[in-house]
């Protein structure tokens, strides 16, 4: 089988590694910042959140090794993991692209030390980036840098989240969409984002509203998803989604994020979009007494 599993510590409250529990096991074959064996490959680099919240959710390493298997199914790329923040300087070394699966807020892995100066210049060399969920909502002395990496950042006060299903069916013409078909998810989204000015260089990919607010309108506060290109050359992508697992079972859930992923490390993508093979099973093999994905008839 492709895929191996990926077991978790249980726990239904948000406790980070470094606070005494044991660093989960990692899938067969993933070693923690294992370096590319072919230097010509796509160096993508993913940062898992080492928290542990409710079953199925903010799973972020379960997320990352699923996301690393998706791009590994196209050739030429090959994915390194890391917990909160790499511990060997190679990892970032020659890296297309880095992607964020992380606790928000106060909590963002980036906020230790001299991490945002190291990134600054990965960002400065163009280097891609990708924020999932939580990646985007910064310490607000730090939204106008968040925007500037990824066009948009969560501002406490003013930004809101919330959580709703909803069906998403058409798409913008954008190499992020293509092969992307129609999906529905039940999320909990990050939205009403400050972007940067005249959303300049921002390409929306996803609108929605929450359905419980008369009159709400899919506007630029109803950015969930978007593709941005910066001043530096770099590319960006950022999904406020990402909250369940079980999102994972949509086909076209996976195109939409292992694409943005591929993009923002310039990797072409095919008309047909990114390959993104996954049973309900290997879906399933990446949680430890988790709520299960059950097959659809």
């Amino acid at each position: 089988m492709r895929m191996m599993p990926l077991f978790l510590l249980l726990s239904f409250v948000s406790v980070p590694i470094d606070a005494g529990e044991k660093t989960p096991k990692l899938p067969k074959g993933i070693a923690l910042e294992e370096q590319p064996k072919d230097a010509k490959a796509a160096k993508i680099v993913f940062i898992a959140g080492s928290s542990f919240f409710k079953p199925g959710e903010h799973e972020y390493l379960g997320g990352c090794a699923l996301l690393m298997d998706l791009v590994k199914q196209t050739p030429g790329v090959a994915p390194v993991l890391a917990l909160e923040w790499p511990k060997n300087p190679e990892t970032f070394a020659n890296a297309r692209t880095i992607v964020f699966f992380v606790d928000g807020g106060d909590k963002h892995s980036m906020l230790k030390g001299e991490r945002m100066a190291q990134l600054q210049k990965l960002t400065d060399a163009g280097v891609g980036l990708v924020m999932l969920h939580q990646g985007v909502d910064i310490a607000k002395d730090h939204g106008v840098r968040m925007q500037a990496w990824t066009g948009a950042a969560w501002e406490k006060g003013y930004s809101q989240r919330a959580h709703w299903i909803d069906t998403y069916k058409s798409f913008p013409e954008h190499p992020i969409t293509r092969g992307v078909t129609p999906f529905k998810i039940d999320d909990g989204y990050l939205f009403k984002l400050r972007f940067v000015p005249d959303m300049k260089g921002v390409t929306p990919l996803l609108r929605t509203v929450n359905p419980k607010t008369p009159g709400a309108k899919l506007d630029d506060n109803a950015n969930v998803a978007w593709a941005y290109e910066r001043a530096d050359k770099g590319r960006s992508f950022a999904f406020t989604g990402g909250h369940l697992h079980v999102s994972f079972a949509e086909e076209g859930y996976r195109r939409f994020l292992t694409n943005g992923i591929l993009w923002t490390a310039k990797v072409d993508i095919p008309a047909v979009g990114a390959p993104v093979a996954l049973t309900t099973a290997e879906l399933n093999a990446y949680l430890e007494n988790r709520p299960m994905v059950k097959e659809k008839k």
